[in-house]
């Protein structure tokens, strides 16, 4: 037996029990455990009989000596177990001289926790049966066959710097999918190896290689999970080849960073993976990194993303029994065939957080040009290195060093068959010889293909094969920031808001007043009915028939309508407009009335009045984090950037997980160029809401911006993995859930601004009126004009742009359509060219914006929303005629465009102009069906006045004074109804709230005053 001869540590390993055990001969066998470790053996136990229970006490110590600097290192540790194999010794027979032996199995014990800073640890390990063993049989209720092993060491093996510096590689290779036809399980063997290298120290590379791939017909698909395996050979157990507690456990293709992860990739996957031929190897090869070694790995990776794993078959050569220590020479010894070469993009390790990257890569033939263009690599690992493999070939594991292994008599066995294998693992200075010698060699090496061709490597891109392999870090390379570390780092510089004190004085003291102003108007009315007629019922007490409740009904309303009290009782319960010059609003009005007001405000450019209705809300209630939101959009658009990002971390501060008031923040940060800020923010969204398809898109752009391209690309990719993922599972609801959203209305200003005349000006400002009536403004205002079958978003990028036009960021919108442009899933679509065309619109540059809309017209002519927002471009532009056949066509498609509601009140005021008021009439009960508010009505009350039809106009009207009783036009065709239906009071408020509202249509007012001196009343100056 030979012994280990070092003064390194020593490792100690103790089996203290076996349960379960059982013999040949009878229920008490005599065994004893022999250890092996790095195909030495450490030693053999004392020969132990089982107790009838099954159990034995071996209580066995041996160990080995650990020396990182010539012996055992580190990276033996890794990826070498100790084997224990139990023995039974049989009962001695006469004639023979030495005790017969026979082997019942093996066991498995992994030392990784020695490199996880352990210094000892217990375990527990199954006995797994060699073929032909009782212990494969076991029995009836009996437990598997387990050992008892302590492992120590008397110091930690890692010292503090590898502890933290040091990492360590696992690379599993599961299969080789869709091989070529020509692969065959008859004629010569075949020995199928795949192999890569890792950066070490210096500039020196380590081979991982993997042998012995086992060729499958399809018919079935590999199980899952299944055991990865030790890449050693010639283990005696089956199951020994299991790593302990280690799966292949598959998972979505969708999920994988490999390149046949897309969704039409799937059909191909699931023939090849069920169907066709593939290659098994089920192995783990395991790496120490120290250190040095670690940062090489890193350097590695940015100087060259993709790495090659290359392929090859070499025959296997019979050597006739009893010459198992010579080869059998032949020609064709050391020949290389079907020399391919997949390309693995190592960059997702340098992501933050990043520790395992697995998928399916495709398999290429191996060029030397192609191979050095895509991966740098000078060498070809089995070609350049194949005959020092081979001429090495040793039994063993895959990177078994070349030491000599230690067998007793009993155990040793003829083999009469020796493959022509890779022996484990080179020096450093092996490979790089072998590695100058071929650079620098210009005739190639036996079995070397040339360099432009190779045919047989063409028949994987033929068959489609490629290999799915797993690569994982037990550290990741790059850390990424813990959520509770963001969530303290943005809690330092927003702290949160103590919530206010509830105060008596406020809504519920409002509510009160409003109840009690409710009575006092009962009481008032009950007073009226009892004056009229008090005696009538006083008389005929309870036999008051419904006919004369009706009659009642009908004079007491007519009687309040003359008098005017009607007028001034429905006065009381709103804001009176004298106060218009003393306050903004009163606690009748409610925040929605006060949002509304202030988006007329921006759309009639009186900014300094929309920011009086925002503050207004925010003095309200500055609890409510979408006040903060709003005024902050309200911000961006008049370009005060400092102000906007006080409001949203104003928000953020009211609730720090709210994902859009993060994502603000980082936005404004970036305007402002607070850049390690806006890194916090954006990485603290998508920690909070890791699927948000924005979040990651920003955190990229970001990135983009610090010339960080390995996290940009790495944020970008997640982007759009989420979205694929949303897409996926919810392919079955999105459109109908889209229809629905496309209507939706929102908080940004639309890209219409104020023209002349002040019916013109109140149908834009109408944008904002509708956001109290019908839901969310931001889509309604600011509509995102979509291709015409209504599709979600099909790309991060433009996503990510509605996002920033919804809140008027619209200076950072043209960095993220700069991308949409160049994105492989994106370009120049009709969807991006009237994005581009609404960015321009909003600035008034009516030339460009004509422009992109053409180029979207040729692209998508049918589209209706190309139409819509050529309406608006022309309506803006003073183009009247146009802009009606543009809203006309918009309006007689199936499909309903974005932002309907617009098209319908600018449409009504055409016709309005042009006099066609039955049309008139028509657009605006639709619009009114649609989404009532104040100028939907306004509309269809002045539509119905021109019509002489007065009682409707009256009804549309006071629907519209009800919605905001601010509007001079509003009152001023309510006092034309009141003149013509000679009702002199009402008449004259209306014209008195006209005149202090201060009307700016003159012709308008001349029709008033007209209209007055024909009916002689209406003006109280007369």
């Amino acid at each position: 037996m030979e012994q280990v001869l070092s003064t390194g540590r020593p490792v100690q390993i103790t089996v203290t029990d076996g349960y379960d055990l059982k013999g040949s001969k009878g229920d008490t066998p005599v065994t004893f455990i022999r250890a092996e470790f790095n195909q030495v053996v450490l030693g053999d136990s004392a020969k132990i009989t089982v107790s009838p229970e099954g159990t034995a006490k071996y209580n066995f110590t041996c160990s080995f000596e650990f020396n990182p600097e010539g012996g055992i290192t580190l990276d033996d540790l890794a990826r070498k177990p100790v084997f224990l194999t139990m023995t039974e010794v049989l009962p001695k027979e006469r004639k023979l001289k030495e005790e017969k032996t026979l082997i019942l199995g093996q066991a498995v014990v992994d030392l990784l926790p020695l490199l996880a800073g352990e210094t000892s640890f217990e375990t527990t390990v199954p006995l797994h049966p060699v073929q032909g063993s009782l212990l494969e049989t076991p029995r009836l209720g009996a437990k598997q066959c387990s050992l008892e092993v302590k492992v120590f060491a008397a110091e930690p093996l890692l010292t503090a710097a590898q502890m933290s510096g040091g990492n360590l590689l696992k690379v599993t290779l599961e299969a080789a999918y869709s091989v070529p036809e020509s692969f065959v399980p008859v004629g010569t063997l075949q020995n199928y190896m795949v192999g890569l290298q890792v950066p070490s120290l210096g500039e020196k590379d380590y081979p991982i290689l993997f042998k012995n791939g086992t060729l499958k017909l399809g018919g079935e698909r590999e199980p899952v999970p299944r055991p990865k395996k030790w890449p050693i050979a010639n283990i005696l157990a089956p199951g020994a080849n299991n790593i302990p507690d280690a799966f292949i456990v598959g998972g979505p293709y969708e999920e994988e960073e490999g390149e046949l992860n897309h969704p039409e990739d799937r059909e191909f996957r699931n023939q090849a993976e069920c169907m066709k031929k593939r290659i098994i190897w089920d192995l783990e090869s395991r790496c120490y990194l120290d250190p040095p070694a670690v940062v090489s790995f890193q350097k590695r990776i940015v100087d060259c993303r993709l790495w090659p794993v290359e392929i090859t078959r070499v025959p296997l050569v019979v050597v006739p029994k009893g010459k198992a220590g010579k080869f059998d020479k032949t020609e064709d010894e050391g020949q290389l065939s079907f020399h391919g070469v997949a390309y693995v993009n190592m960059v997702p390790l340098l992501y933050p957080g990043v520790k395992r990257i697995r998928g399916a890569f495709h398999v290429y033939p191996y060029l030397d040009t192609i191979v050095h263009e895509k991966t740098k690599c000078l060498f070809s690992l089995f070609r350049d290195t194949g005959h020092h493999f081979i001429q090495n070939n040793k039994i063993g594991g895959i990177h078994s060093p070349l030491s000599k292994q230690v067998v007793s008599k009993n155990l040793r066995e003829d083999k009469t068959v020796k493959e022509k294998d890779i022996d484990g693992r080179l020096r450093p200075g092996d490979v790089q010889a072998s590695s100058i010698k071929s650079q620098s060699s210009d005739t190639p090496l036996e079995g070397e293909p040339p360099v432009s061709h190779n045919p047989e490597g063409q028949q994987y891109v033929e068959a489609g094969t490629y290999i799915v392999l797993e690569i994982e870090l037990d550290k990741a390379l790059v850390p990424k920031r813990k959520p509770e570390e963001l969530a303290r780092r943005v809690k330092e510089m927003i702290p949160p808001r103590p919530p206010l004190p509830r105060r008596t004085g406020g809504a519920q003291k409002a509510v009160s007043d409003y109840h009690s102003q409710i009575k006092n108007i009962s009481r008032a009315i009950l007073d009226e009915y009892h004056r009229m007629f008090g005696k009538q019922v006083a008389k005929l007490g309870h036999d008051i028939d419904s006919e004369t409740l009706e009659e009642q009904k009908c004079q007491l309303s007519y009687e309040l309508n003359c008098s005017g009290k009607y007028f001034a009782f429905k006065e009381q319960l709103k804001t009176m407009p004298d106060d218009i010059q003393d306050t903004t609003s009163t606690i009748y009005k409610s925040n929605e009335q006060l949002r509304l007001f202030a988006f007329e405000a921006e759309v009639n450019e009186n900014f300094e009045m929309a920011a009086v209705y925002y503050e207004e809300r925010l003095v309200r209630d500055p609890q409510n984090l979408d006040h903060w939101l709003d005024y902050g959009a309200f911000c961006l658009l008049t370009e005060d950037n400092v102000k906007a990002q006080e409001c949203f971390r104003k928000a953020l501060s009211l609730n720090q997980s709210h994902i859009h008031s993060l994502l603000l923040c980082g936005v404004l940060a970036i305007l402002l160029e607070n850049y390690e800020q806006a890194e916090i923010f954006f990485q603290d969204a998508t920690c909070l809401e890791p699927t948000n398809v924005v979040a990651w898109t920003l955190l990229g752009l970001y990135y983009e911006i610090q010339n960080n391209d390995i996290r940009m690309e790495m944020a970008f990719h997640e982007a759009a993995k989420q979205l694929q993922a949303q897409a996926t599972k919810q392919k079955s609801t999105d459109s109908i859930q889209y229809v629905e959203e496309k209507g939706k209305i929102g908080s940004s200003l639309g890209p219409w601004g104020p023209t002349g005349g002040s019916s013109t000006i109140a149908i834009k400002a109408e944008a904002s009126a509708e956001a109290s009536k019908c839901q969310d403004s931001a889509d309604f205002l600011h509509p995102v004009y979509y291709g015409a079958s209504q599709t979600p978003p099909t790309t991060i990028f433009m996503e990510t742009i509605r996002f920033l036009m919804k809140v008027n960021a619209v200076q950072y919108v043209h960095r993220v359509l700069a991308h949409e442009l160049l994105y492989p899933q994106g370009g120049p679509s009709c969807e991006y060219y009237l994005v581009l065309a609404q960015t321009h619109l909003l600035k008034k540059d009516f030339a460009k914006t004509e422009e992109y809309l053409q180029q979207a017209a040729q692209m998508d002519h049918l589209n209706p929303n190309v139409w819509g927002l050529k309406g608006h471009l022309y309506f803006l532009s003073g183009n009247h005629a146009e802009a009606k056949a543009c809203y006309e066509r918009t309006v007689s498609f199936v499909v309903d465009a974005s932002g309907m509601h617009f098209i319908f009140l600018r449409l009504g005021l055409l016709y309005l102009e042009e006099k066609e008021y039955d049309k008139a009439k028509k657009i605006y009960l639709q619009a009114c069906k649609r989404s009532p508010s104040c100028l939907t009505w306004l509309g269809l009350g002045i539509a119905c006045y021109r019509l002489e039809e007065l009682t409707e106009a009256e009804h549309a009207l006071s629907e519209a004074n009800a919605l905001n009783n601010y509007n001079a036009e509003v009152w001023a065709y309510l006092a034309l109804v009141c003149l013509k239906a000679g009702r002199q009071l009402e008449a004259e408020q209306a014209y008195k709230y006209t005149m202090k509202l201060k009307l700016k249509d003159e012709a308008l007012l001349a029709e008033i005053r007209m209209v007055q001196e024909m009916v002689g009343f209406g003006n109280p100056s007369f």
